[in-house]
């Protein structure tokens, strides 16, 4: 996973009370993992994957992932240079 090193990126990912697990899963979700693939890549179950995405709805107030994504580049929660490998987990 992405390391963050900006210290004002912690600051605004702490305002919104965002935990570094629902920090993951956004990442993976701006990869475009599903919730199932987020699971896989976690080691978490499916209900947990889900439980994590719907507090990151609700905390950037939005309905869905493409709402999630552009709050989160919008707040600047995500950096617009992150990149990383997508694997896909079966």
């Amino acid at each position: 996973m992405y390391t963050i090193k900006d210290h004002n990126q912690i600051s605004r990912i702490k305002s919104l009370s965002i935990t570094g697990r629902e920090y993951e899963v956004l990442q993976l979700i701006s990869l475009e993992y599903s919730t199932r693939e987020i699971a896989g890549e976690l080691f978490i179950s499916y209900d947990t994957a889900l439980t994590h995405r719907k507090s990151l709805l609700k905390k950037l107030n939005v309905s869905n992932a493409a709402g999630l994504i552009r709050a989160a580049f919008e707040k600047r929660v995500l950096d617009p240079g992150y990149r990383a490998n997508r694997r896909v987990v079966a």
